[in-house]
C-alpha cells in the first residue's frame, strides 16, 4: 500500500508542477497537498510535522511571489482597478475562446487594453504591459523553483523514512 500512496503523491506533485507553468489548476497547492498528506501518512511524528511546516513555508513563499511581483510592478507603474478589471475580463474571455492557453493570452490583451485606455498611447501601454508580464513570469519561475524544491525535499524525506 505504501508504494501506491507514494506513487500517487508523486504523480499529483508532477501534475502540480505542470499546473505552475500552465495556470489551469492550482499547481503549487497540489504539490503542497500531496507532499503534506503523504508525509503525514508515512508517520505523524515530530519529523513529519517539521517537514509539513517546511513545505507550508515554501508554499507560502511561492504563492506570494506570483502575487506580489506583478502587483508591485503594476502599482509602481500606476495600474489601477480599471486595468485589473480589463485584465480579468480578458483572461476569462480568452479561457472561454481558447481553453488553457487563452487564459494567459486574454489576460495579456486585457492588460494592454486597460493600459492603452489609461495611458492613451501605444508605447507607454506596451512598456507597462511588458513590465507586468515580465514580473509575472519571474513570479512563475520563483514558484516553479520552490515547487521543485518541495518535491526534492519530499523525495529526500521519503527515501530517508523507507
Amino acid at each position: 500500500m505504501e508504494p501506491l500512496v507514494l506513487g500517487v503523491a508523486l504523480l499529483v506533485m508532477l501534475v502540480g508542477l505542470l499546473g505552475v507553468v500552465v495556470p489551469v489548476m492550482p499547481g503549487l497547492l497540489l504539490v503542497w497537498l500531496a507532499a503534506c498528506a503523504s508525509l503525514l501518512w508515512q508517520g505523524a511524528d515530530a519529523t513529519g510535522w517539521v517537514l509539513v511546516a517546511v513545505q507550508t513555508a515554501l508554499f507560502g513563499l511561492g504563492t506570494a511571489a506570483t502575487i506580489y511581483l506583478p502587483t508591485r510592478t503594476g502599482r509602481a507603474g500606476g495600474l489601477g482597478a480599471r486595468t485589473a478589471g480589463t485584465t480579468l475580463l480578458g483572461a476569462v474571455a480568452g479561457f472561454v475562446l481558447i481553453p488553457v492557453v487563452g487564459l494567459l493570452l486574454g489576460a495579456g490583451v486585457g492588460l494592454y487594453v486597460g493600459e492603452r485606455v489609461r495611458l492613451g498611447y501605444h508605447e507607454a501601454a506596451w512598456t507597462s504591459t511588458v513590465g507586468v508580464v515580465r514580473a509575472y513570469g519571474l513570479g512563475v519561475l520563483v514558484e516553479l523553483g520552490l515547487g521543485l524544491l518541495m518535491v526534492g525535499l519530499w523525495a529526500g524525506a521519503v527515501l530517508l523514512r523507507l
